[in-house]
């Protein structure tokens, strides 16, 4: 139970899609990144609230806070377990991100994980190329950098990375709402390069069909698309599926993990607008 727990937090944001590569691709080998679809609002204001079921019960609640400003959407995370299952297994994690609402770059990435006796503060930081992510033919293409610090918080101790990542990279937070600004017509698939923990991720989604969704939030018509990846962990041990509204918010309402030790499911438990 505690592995499942533990985990909570890190499907919470499909986080697994971003780990589903141990070694990754070579960022210049990555899919390029399509820009969000002309026209297309992303949320302003909103928080989206979601209860978390793991087998016969509620484990906990994830919540996103989306404000956009200029052309950046910035998202905040936070996933808790609830009731009992604090007493088993607590977890209080703390995700940031941001997105070019114009190009679909990611700004970074930061989280803070607190699970059992473990405590992390982690800060991904992009710096997308500067020239336009598709290269002239004959040309190399252009590539970014990447900027990781991790600290370990009861150990006292630090460690910083560097590294390179396509031009222009998605991390695995934003991801969620990136898909959410392209057209999504079923049959479509999209390519894009997820940059996580000093990695590129050539991510596969596959918009696979249309669904009838219900929720505490309400009932949806919804899209159902599929994130994969290629190889790793992840591969032949389990899926994760996302279901959007079939309107022009394409707003994430039900997420659904499921892994060889069990399935989390995701309702959209209230939409606010502050």
């Amino acid at each position: 139970m505690s592995q499942a727990l533990a985990a909570f937090a890190f499907l919470c944001t499909a986080l697994s899609v971003a780990t589903a590569q141990k070694e990754g691709v070579p960022p210049a080998q990555a899919p390029l990144l399509s820009a969000p679809v002309a026209g297309y609002a992303f949320p302003q204001h909103q928080a989206l609230t979601f209860t978390v079921d793991w087998r016969v019960f509620t484990a906990g609640r994830a919540v996103f806070q989306l404000d956009t400003q200029g052309n950046t959407l910035r998202v905040q995370a936070s996933a808790d377990t609830i009731g009992a299952t604090n007493m088993i297994y607590q977890v209080i994690d703390r995700f940031q991100s941001s997105i070019n609402t114009t190009t679909g770059c990611s700004g970074g990435f930061s989280k803070q994980t607190q699970e059992g006796r473990r405590k992390i503060q982690s800060d991904l930081t992009f710096t997308p190329g500067l020239a336009a992510p598709a290269p002239r033919p004959g040309t190399a293409p252009v590539l970014g950098n990447q900027s990781l610090t991790e600290r370990n918080l009861l150990k006292n101790t630090s460690k910083k990375q560097d590294g390179q990542i396509p031009a222009c990279a998605m991390d695995s937070l934003s991801g969620i709402f990136y898909i959410g600004s392209q057209s999504l017509q079923i049959g479509q698939d999209l390519h894009l390069p997820l940059a996580d923990a000093m990695r590129t991720v050539a991510v596969t989604v596959k918009v696979e069909g249309r669904e009838e969704i219900k929720t505490p939030a309400g009932t949806f018509q919804t899209v159902r698309v599929q994130p994969t990846a290629d190889a790793g962990v992840v591969k032949n041990r389990g899926t994760i599926t996302i279901w959007y509204t079939d309107d022009a918010r394409h707003l994430p309402v039900q997420i659904r993990a499921k892994l060889f030790w069990g399935t989390l499911i995701f309702h959209l438990q209230s939409v606010e607008t502050r």
